[in-house]
């Protein structure tokens, strides 16, 4: 079957940031398949599907991201996709103080996440989208989150103080996800002139085997029923990177189930 135009990937080159992790690798694996030259920016390279260049990478590190694209470029020519993917976030598992009241929210953990999902993406763009713009063309795909849009729902983990738990979901992922939406308008704005569209793409909570209070607390909170299974955000994703959203840039695409919708 031919392939459709307007989503044709074949023979571009993308980076992916963190894709050794559960989105990124659907994303690398997924843009793979589509022809695209995959390369992934992570701190651990993982297990990645064939012909995906797995480079260690410290993307708070502007140095680190210059050595990286040098080889991207070395080896394939300029990207045309950048995908912020990495993100960093309090696990369930978090010492007490990240998941306890936000009066007393360690400021070193959330330095680690603002550098972490705002400066990383900032200074992928800045080095990574510089190169794009500088041949007049790419796609940037900032990830973002509902928590990023909204409030958490702390209700959703009442379950974990009513078995004598101190849980408060942390402030400082919605801070970082929320900055990524106006990064994003900034830089579509920015770089318009220069043929690089640049757009976030929101996500709905990934399911992930959470515990089943949690899963079903969430589950009735969402108008489909359930959390978003992880490759269900690729299809989005290869929409903003195809030639389909070219005329789309500064724009939110949300993939939440309906979660925003009440």
């Amino acid at each position: 079957m031919t392939p459709d135009p307007l989503f044709d990937l074949s023979g571009r080159v993308a980076v992916v940031t963190g894709g050794s992790g559960q989105l990124g690798a659907v994303y690398t694996a997924g843009l793979a398949e589509r022809g695209m030259r995959v390369a992934s920016l992570d701190v651990t390279t993982g297990d990645l599907r064939d012909g995906v260049r797995a480079l260690e990478c410290d993307i708070t590190d502007r140095a680190a991201i210059e050595d990286a694209l040098e080889a991207i470029e070395a080896e394939w020519g300029s990207p045309h996709l950048l995908v912020n993917n990495a993100g960093l976030d309090s696990p369930p598992d978090a010492p007490a103080e990240e998941v306890g009241p936000f009066e007393t929210y360690p400021e070193a953990s959330f330095d680690a996440v603002l550098d972490v999902n705002v400066k990383g993406a900032f200074l992928c763009c800045q080095v990574i989208g510089g190169a794009m713009a500088r041949e007049g063309r790419g796609s940037i795909v900032n990830v973002s989150s509902i928590y990023g849009l909204l409030s958490p729902v702390q209700d959703l983990y009442a379950f974990r103080r009513e078995r004598g738990e101190t849980f408060v979901k942390p402030v400082a992922y919605s801070v970082s996800k929320s900055a990524v939406l106006n990064l994003t308008r900034y830089l579509a704005t920015y770089w318009a002139g220069a043929g690089v569209r640049v757009n976030t793409l929101t996500l709905a909570g990934v399911w992930n085997d959470q515990a089943p209070e949690f899963l079903e607390a969430y589950s009735a909170r969402v108008p489909m029923g359930r959390m978003l299974q992880a490759d269900e955000a690729l299809g989005a994703l290869v929409f903003l990177a195809s030639d389909a959203s070219s005329y789309v840039t500064g724009s939110n695409v949300v993939v939440d189930g309906g979660w925003s919708a009440w």
